[in-house]
């Protein structure tokens, strides 16, 4: 019996179906890797409202609402493209802008916004006349996280599309949306037909509705927004005097013999020549040269410990010299977040991520007009805040690093932490990674002695 089922088995998984199984693991995780632990049902939703006919189409207003709780898109602002279903146009648009015109040579008289079969649509820069605005428009692109700033957590524009359809029947949804922001990362589902939208007037008293409503929701991956992370944390505390930075090369590497130009020396002479030289105006960081070049380093420093308290000084340094950080936000996890007790000159919400039995996410941000705006890289690219802790006797230590974070977020990207053997410990306890050693040793030492008597 046992013969026969190694010969069912090595049937059963020849090279073929083995290539075949290899195929499925492989392209699994495309439906996942957008899924963030941190913010589950975090999402980008854009609403498409035909709120009147025309004689060749409609006019919409299109919305995009952020509904992840601290991902934010900041500038250069969004890009947001899509496939017409037929030959549509756009015969104008209010709040925003369509990068190409494309080829109208078939219209003789009006000429339409964008004759693209595939059109991307921007934003318009803040000081736009009143007469191109619409509501929620006008923000160079850049949309807040929906739990940092509500009210700036949506954008909008109006678009008069032509050669369309005139009914609900005729009017046809388009196709293949893409969301940059500014960059890759987005991933749109297909538009869906839902129930329309309504509206109520200032007053309360009337409710209207939209004449057709479908919805695309896009969710983000930091896999798909960029190759190399963008952070990374370093850590220390008051019983040790190591300083664990940041893992060498965790945002890249130094290559100035091979790529000059990929860092700036802190103290180079050329520093201001540089800064104001060809790339001044582009979004590509130009960072300071580290060991871990990364824009955004995030210091963890255990400061003090009380009988019944703990302290923790969190330093936010921006080594970008090309990028002041808007409305930046940081999201820790560290299991003593629900004993938090006071917080100096930071913004704090509780995320619960795993409901409300587990509290041990904590969204920082800045404090409007005082550290909102996180500077360039130099003396004023820094923000910082102390935390203080109530302890728990349950769970409260030191040791084997408990008082360091566990993930560390910047504007929703994840930080690379050090690994955990290089962490800070306690003076009476033995380093984890000599300690295995130190048996050996010894044993080898006597065994010495024992031959040289």
């Amino acid at each position: 019996m046992e013969f026969g089922n190694a010969r069912f088995l090595s049937k059963l998984f020849t090279p073929l179906t083995l290539c075949f199984l290899l195929l499925i693991l492989l392209s699994s995780p495309t439906s996942t890797e957008a899924y963030d632990s941190l913010d589950p049902n975090g999402n980008i939703t854009i609403k498409w409202d035909i709120m009147s006919w025309t004689p060749d189409g409609y006019v919409a207003v299109v919305t995009m609402y952020n509904f992840q709780q601290y991902r934010h898109i900041q500038a250069p602002g969004w890009q947001l493209g899509w496939t017409w279903a037929k030959k549509e146009v756009i015969w104008s648009i209010v709040g925003a802008q369509a990068t190409e015109q494309g080829d109208c040579s078939k219209f003789k008289g009006g000429i339409p916004h964008c004759c693209k079969k595939d059109p991307t649509i921007v934003d318009l820069l803040p000081g736009t006349p009143y007469n191109m605005q619409i509501a929620n428009c006008c923000k160079a692109g850049v949309i807040n996280s929906f739990n940092q700033d509500p009210a700036n957590a949506a954008s909008s524009f109006q678009v008069s599309v032509g050669l369309a359809g005139t009914t609900n029947k005729t009017v046809k949804v388009p196709k293949n949306f893409t969301l940059k922001a500014p960059g890759p990362g987005y991933t749109c589902g297909p538009a869906k037909v839902g129930k329309p939208t309504k509206f109520v007037t200032q007053d309360g008293r009337r409710t209207t509705q939209a004449l057709m409503t479908w919805n695309v929701t896009c969710t983000y991956s930091q896999f798909l927004a960029q190759k190399t992370p963008t952070c990374c944390v370093s850590l220390s505390s008051f019983y040790n005097d190591t300083i664990v930075n940041c893992p060498t090369c965790s945002c890249g590497c130094q290559n100035n013999n091979t790529n000059p130009g990929s860092c700036v020396e802190g103290d180079s002479p050329y520093l201001q020549s540089i800064l104001n030289g060809p790339g001044k105006n582009s979004y590509a960081p130009l960072v300071q040269c580290t060991s871990h070049m990364c824009p955004i380093r995030v210091h963890w420093h255990v400061k003090l410990n009380y009988k019944d308290y703990w302290r923790v000084k969190i330093t936010i340094t921006n080594f970008n010299y090309r990028m002041n950080y808007t409305q930046w936000n940081l999201v820790v996890q560290h299991p003593n977040f629900d004993n938090l007790t006071t917080l100096f000159s930071f913004n704090y919400k509780a995320l619960t991520p795993y409901g409300s039995a587990i509290n041990d996410t904590a969204m920082l941000w800045g404090v409007k007009f005082y550290n909102d705006l996180l500077m360039a890289a130099g003396p004023y690219g820094n923000a910082q805040s102390e935390l203080l802790f109530r302890k728990d006797s349950n769970t409260f230590t030191f040791d084997k690093g408990w008082a360091f974070p566990r993930r560390v977020y910047f504007n929703g990207d994840n930080c690379v932490m050090p690994p955990p053997d290089a962490y800070p410990w306690l003076p009476n306890t033995a380093h984890p990674s000599i300690q295995p050693l130190v048996l050996p040793i010894m044993v080898l030492w006597i065994v010495l002695a024992f031959v040289m008597l």
